[in-house]
């Protein structure tokens, strides 16, 4: 569905070009150090969210992250399913490997990679936080909760767009030294993402708040079907885009491919 075609840059073909240039060059100047630095780099971040927005609403197909991320939303349904009964039974390398590639998928341009990263970033925060759950026990072990899947349906989809603005730093400001920081895994920009980009994503265990009982108490039945069903608007909200779009560029894709 597209997903392989090559990468074009921030703006390559929108008149939003001049603008991923202009906060580039705003992110290399940023001084880590500087009074208020944090506060800066939140609105830099803040106008490269709104800069990709306005984006792919000029052009659905940018980048290919519509087709590429819907895929992985339906992958990571699958996925979900079997961890709602049997959890990440491997040991970790091995699941955060499989995880990985089950739900990362094989695709080679800058996007595809972004969200094998994403996967990765996700099962990672999953163990971590199952460790946490279970007091230092046995992290690869036991079912998945329910409240726990719809937290690894919200990190995933936000991730993707955190790796994404991570290529586009790396892309156009090609590593000045101020932004090294900013480009590592545990920096600024995943505090940030935690409170701008995972706010977008629904909520799966509210959209089934009146039947919440019967989703906790087996998640294997409804999440990853509520997780399939809203693939298509969750990708839209990330992306700055309405469900419509979304469906309309499937549909299109669909066609074009027949």
């Amino acid at each position: 569905m597209g997903t392989s075609t090559r990468w074009l840059g921030p703006g390559g073909r929108s008149g939003t070009a001049a603008e991923w240039s202009a906060i580039s060059s705003r992110l290399s100047r940023w001084n880590s150090e500087g009074p208020q630095a944090e506060r800066l780099l939140d609105k830099i971040l803040d106008d490269y969210l709104d800069v990709l927005h306005r984006t792919m609403r000029e052009d659905h197909s940018a980048f290919g992250l519509v087709d590429a991320a819907t895929e992985a939303g339906y992958r990571l349904a699958d996925a979900m399913a079997t961890m709602a009964h049997d959890g990440p039974r491997a040991s970790a390398d091995d699941f955060l490997a499989r995880f990985t590639d089950e739900v990362g998928g094989s695709g080679s341009t800058i996007t595809d990679a972004a969200i094998r990263r994403a996967a990765t970033d996700t099962a990672e925060r999953l163990l971590e936080r199952q460790n946490a759950e279970t007091s230092g026990g046995e992290a690869a072990g036991g079912r998945l909760t329910g409240d726990l899947l719809c937290l690894l349906y919200q990190w995933f989809f936000a991730d993707i767009v955190t790796e994404f603005l991570r290529s586009v730093i790396a892309e156009k400001v090609k590593l000045v030294v101020p932004v090294l920081h900013v480009l590592d895994p545990g920096d600024h920009v995943a505090d940030w993402a935690a409170d701008k980009v995972v706010s977008l994503v629904p909520n799966l265990c509210e959209e089934e708040a009146e039947s919440a009982e019967t989703v906790i108490a087996d998640p294997g039945g409804s999440l990853p079907d509520i997780a399939r069903s809203l693939v298509p608007g969750t990708v839209g909200k990330v992306l700055g885009l309405v469900v419509e779009d979304v469906r309309e560029h499937q549909e299109g894709a669909q066609e074009a491919s027949v």
